[in-house]
């Protein structure tokens, strides 16, 4: 028996003391290579951590459903600036405001008036979006939509799927392989929905906290049951769901599964001006100023707070390195404006970056980072930084 324990200690050892799972890849408009991958996808298994193992990537698939609904602007379905209401089929006001109109593009750049509410913006199976919103605490009650005030709030990324859902009739994890993963030969998926094959669900990256406990995807190589939220007592019945009632449930706002690999690739068809999947007009609207700290209004962290995190927001997109004396979004140190986003959730920290001068970019992410980790000389975390330095060598 005592044998026993010290061989299992000699082999938990290593898998104790490995590092957090980092992964990143450095790409340019033709090319892309592995700079970082350490640690482990899964303690459990022992298995090391790869550039093709997909990752909930947070808030970076907030950009990649962006993209779903400029390609379906581009294929007239959609209009920027029309009133969503008239996609939905009922009337969204924030109730403060009952005259100004909520659109797309005011969705898609935070200043559309929707708050969080905390969690709210998870809407269960079972529960609609329209249901959801009537709850006053999702709503700014001082500023009104199209105001210019810019408030980070995931909600608008439901609401935007419902309205994509609306159109097309389809669900939203479906329509996103169509419009978007599909189209650019990306093994990924939302919330492990449609579109991932057998291959990637096995390589998934558990991701742990700082503490080292699962927080998610510990799926060991199998679908999850069922890949939504769903409400207390009801089952997880995907095939009453009407398209258009709940964009929350495959979570566009983070719930995207995807590998540094393929999100290299989504940085290099941005680095090359989205030619060929993108029109032009849609995506200079991408990656345009919708909001800038420097002539806008609103609070410039994540939660409103006055960090200098978000000085420039296109459509889904966020902006970093253009300076401002409030600014502290220099991840990179070099004064180079870029393009991309930034995902925190489920001690993970994640970013895709574009210098669209250069062309040259980063696509990487970091696991068990602490909630209160330090912020280094910008308003990302140290470890962030540290990623981005290592990448360089």
């Amino acid at each position: 028996m005592r044998r026993l324990v010290l061989l299992l200690a000699l082999i938990a050892a290593p898998l104790s003391a490995a590092p957090p799972a980092s992964v990143a890849v450095a790409f340019d408009r033709s090319s892309q290579h592995t700079v970082l991958a350490e640690g482990l996808a899964d303690k459990a298994t022992g298995r090391k951590v790869s550039a093709d193992d997909p990752v909930r990537i947070a808030s970076v698939s907030k950009l990649v459903t962006a993209l779903g609904v400029l390609r379906m602007v581009d294929a007239g379905q959609l209009d920027l600036d029309r009133d969503v209401s008239d996609y939905l089929g009922w009337r969204l006001r924030n109730p403060h405001f009952p005259d100004a109109p909520i659109t797309l593009r005011l969705l898609l750049s935070h200043q559309a008036s929707l708050s969080d509410g905390g969690e709210l913006y998870i809407i269960p199976l079972g529960v609609t979006l329209r249901e959801r919103l009537a709850d006053p605490r999702m709503w700014d009650a001082a500023h009104p939509p199209g105001s210019g005030w810019f408030a980070y709030a995931n909600i608008n990324f439901p609401v935007a799927a419902s309205v994509m859902e609306r159109v097309s009739g389809e669900r939203f994890d479906r329509l996103m392989q169509r419009l978007v993963l599909r189209p650019l030969g990306l093994d990924a998926c939302f919330n492990w929905g449609d579109g991932c094959s057998a291959q990637a669900v096995s390589r998934a990256a558990v991701l742990y906290r700082a503490t080292g406990e699962v927080a998610r995807d510990d799926l060991n190589g199998q679908r999850p049951p069922c890949p939504v939220v769903v409400q207390d007592g009801q089952p997880c019945d995907l095939a009453r769901y009407v398209p258009g009632w709940n964009g929350a449930l495959f979570s566009p706002q983070g719930g995207l599964r995807i590998s540094m690999r393929d999100l290299a690739r989504i940085g290099q068809m941005l680095a090359r001006g989205g030619r060929g999947f993108l029109s032009p007009a849609s995506f200079a609207a991408l990656t345009a100023p919708q909001w800038s700290a420097a002539t806008g209004r609103g609070g410039i962290g994540e939660y409103g707070e006055s960090t200098g995190f978000f000085c420039g927001y296109g459509l889904g997109l966020h902006r970093i390195g253009g300076g401002g004396s409030a600014c502290r979004d220099g991840l990179f140190g070099d004064r180079t404006p870029r393009i991309g986003h930034a995902g925190e959730a489920y001690g993970l920290r994640s970013g895709l970056w574009i210098d669209p001068v250069t062309g040259k970019g980063l696509a990487f992410f970091t696991t068990q980072v602490p909630d209160d980790e330090p912020r280094g000389r910008s308003a990302f975390t140290l470890r962030e930084e540290a990623i981005v330095e290592r990448s360089r060598h």
